[in-house]
């Protein structure tokens, strides 16, 4: 898949909207990381560092761009962003409401500059919600969305973090989702450009679909008692022998059937989905007595034939060395720099996946050049501090 003739500006930091353009990057677009002049993006800083002396978070979701840094804040420098903006289709920007406001940078503003632009503004609540302006990280978009109090065992447990940023990476996905959507609009439809106003919160709120329903009906799912919450013996997960786990999904009956008859516990057959808390507790007793007779692995070796959903719980150095991490090409190595994860999908054509990292300012003479300014202009924003370049 080749994009080359979309170029994205990207004025967002950290991890939710560089990960939304590092998918675009991957399908082929120019993108554009502005940053200021002094830090950068301060993702470069956040320890653990690479041997490079970049953040490795840095380095996860800026391959393939190119690092133009501009004071915002200063007459030049923004004109020097407003030329950028001229030859742009995407500008996406993840400040607090009303920042870009101040900065001159707003969807108003540049649209006088390029009325066809597609602008994502990427935020944790949103531009108009009574919330916008208080600060929040992935942990407090998912406590808002209900997802913190879900994911537990019960009750009794207490909320903790997910391991993975769910949030954060739910989020950049949907914007690079929503970007590509506007641009197939201004493509097919009308003509015209877009403006996108994608909320952390609304994003994490929405994978609680499963369960909407039956909120809004009075019956709200509770810790550890809904369907897919562990209400269910047969939809849980088990420690085995060597204090590992195995995960089991048996929520239809043909899987059930299977994984009973595997186990010779053809007895267990009936407990299925029982609503009686009585034969749901003995079922677990059983299934913990049954997984505890094996290891992690012979489970896996035991069940991988059989028509039943279960899958052993891997730690993430045992995921990124997985014969199916291997078979998808997820993993990818590139020149000059460390291995890491490529774009999560196959495409026949293939995909060209650039794996280098901009320095700060790499490219902010070449891409100035790029849009008509000379030599001796860009020496001179330069000096005056509007821009800051390698060169």
């Amino acid at each position: 898949m080749n994009l080359s003739t979309l170029r994205v500006l990207d004025l967002t930091r950290l991890l939710p909207g560089p990960f939304a353009t590092q998918l675009i990057a991957d399908l082929g677009a120019d993108v554009v990381k502005v940053e200021d002049t002094d830090r950068g993006d301060y993702a470069r800083e956040i320890d653990p560092q690479s041997k490079t002396g970049v953040g490795t978070v840095f380095e996860a979701v800026n391959r393939g761009k190119r690092s133009v840094a501009i004071d915002l804040k200063s007459d030049e420098g923004r004109q020097a962003f407003y030329d950028l903006v001229e030859t742009a289709d995407v500008v996406i920007e993840g400040f607090r409401p009303g920042v870009v406001d101040r900065l001159g940078v707003d969807y108003d503003t540049l649209t006088e500059y390029n009325e066809d632009l597609v602008y994502c503004s990427l935020s944790g609540f949103g531009q108009d919600s009574p919330l916008a302006n208080r600060p929040g990280h992935d942990l407090n978009y998912a406590a808002l969305s209900g997802f913190l109090d879900l994911d537990r065992a019960d009750t009794d447990s207490t909320p903790h973090p997910p391991g993975f940023p769910v949030v954060d990476m739910a989020s950049g996905l949907f914007a690079a989702f929503s970007i590509l959507g506007a641009l197939l609009d201004r493509t097919f439809g009308d003509g015209a450009g877009e403006y996108v106003d994608v909320a952390m919160a609304d994003v994490i709120t929405a994978f609680a679909q499963y369960h909407v329903g039956d909120t809004l009906r009075g019956e709200e799912p509770r810790p550890g008692e809904s369907r897919l919450g562990g209400k269910y013996p047969c939809y849980d997960v088990y420690e085995t022998a060597d204090s590992r786990y195995v995960a089991i999904a048996a929520l239809e009956p043909p899987f059930w059937l299977e994984f009973c008859a595997a186990v010779d516990r053809e007895d267990l057959v009936d407990a299925h989905l029982s609503d009686d808390p009585a034969i749901r507790a003995e079922l677990r007793a059983e299934l913990e007595e049954v997984f505890s007779a094996a290891t992690r692995d012979e489970w896996e070796r035991r069940l991988s034939d059989v028509d039943v959903a279960t899958m052993g719980v891997y730690t993430l150095s045992e995921t990124l060395t997985h014969d199916h991490t291997e078979a998808r090409d997820l993993l990818v190595e590139f020149e000059d720099w460390p291995t890491r994860l490529g774009f999560p999908a196959k495409m026949r054509s293939g995909l060209q996946v650039d794996g280098s990292i901009p320095s700060h300012g790499e490219h902010t003479h070449a891409l100035l050049r790029e849009v008509g300014r000379s030599n001796a202009e860009v020496s001179s924003l330069a000096q005056a501090g509007a821009v800051h370049t390698l060169k």
